[in-house]
């Protein structure tokens, strides 16, 4: 489980790219990633998650609460058993999935 970020001044964007489980043992890191950094649109990339859990879809919720409504958040490259989890969680109603 790791988890790095790349700001993008020229887009104004950051990628978090998450490896591994994505759970409670990431909490505090991806917090750091968005926190007092509100002047950013979002892209996570989940191309290496293999699994989320709850703690991890309670981490998107917090993130969503912490940012302003008019700052984009964008879950990419899910594999297919952490997209159909996203999808029953109607995550789809909350964030832009690709």
């Amino acid at each position: 489980m790791s988890l790095t970020s790349t700001v993008n001044h020229g887009n104004n964007n950051i990628e978090i790219a998450i490896e591994g489980a994505f759970g409670f043992s990431l909490v505090q890191e991806f917090r750091q990633c968005y926190y007092e950094k509100k002047d950013f649109d979002y892209t996570i990339d989940f191309r290496r998650v293999d699994y989320i859990d709850s703690a991890g879809l309670g981490m998107l919720l917090n993130m969503q609460k912490y940012l302003s409504p008019n700052q984009k958040i964008t879950i990419t490259n899910t594999l297919p058993q952490v997209k159909k989890i996203l999808l029953i969680s109607r995550f789809d109603k909350k964030f832009m999935i690709e």
